[in-house]
């Protein structure tokens, strides 16, 4: 049996969220080959663009888990309940990045995907961003909670 120190929700929120931003920052510094400002902006635009993304990614990122606490969280979360809040998270995530890339790349022209972007031929998503949504929140709710947010200790 594995032995896990209980974390109340409040401390788990406490360490989500700069988690959270750390591992986006990352991921947005990573990405950032994938994007034309990559190859056309300056550092000051790049630097710009990274803060100004990894901020929303922030925001995001609270939102969804917060709504998916509200919509399928319990009272003893994160020691039950855990399966349905971090899959609740992804799907807010998810569904929100699907939006705001076709809505951003397709629509507005706020920011172009490279050459080098694979995306979904659906939507026109691209898989970076997408895979973000997947990768990061379940990274942060795994450091957070300190176990695997699929794992409830009981239902």
């Amino acid at each position: 049996m594995e032995h896990t120190p209980r974390r109340s929700w409040l401390c788990v929120l406490r360490r989500y969220i700069p988690a959270s931003l750390m591992f986006n920052f990352a991921w947005e510094v990573l990405q950032l080959p994938l994007y034309t400002l990559w190859h056309s902006g300056t550092l000051r635009e790049i630097a710009f663009d990274v803060a100004h993304c990894t901020t929303g990614d922030g925001m995001i990122a609270g939102c969804s888990l917060l709504a998916a606490l509200l919509m399928a969280g319990r009272a003893d979360w994160p020691a039950a309940g855990g399966r349905r809040v971090w899959l609740m998270t992804l799907a807010l995530g998810v569904t929100y990045t699907i939006y705001s890339e076709w809505t951003n790349v397709h629509v507005r022209g706020a920011w172009a995907y490279s050459h080098l972007m694979p995306v979904l031929p659906l939507s026109g998503t691209g898989l970076a961003p997408l895979l973000q949504w997947l990768v990061v929140p379940t990274t942060a709710l795994w450091l957070a909670a300190g176990r695997a947010p699929w794992h409830d200790r009981h239902a």
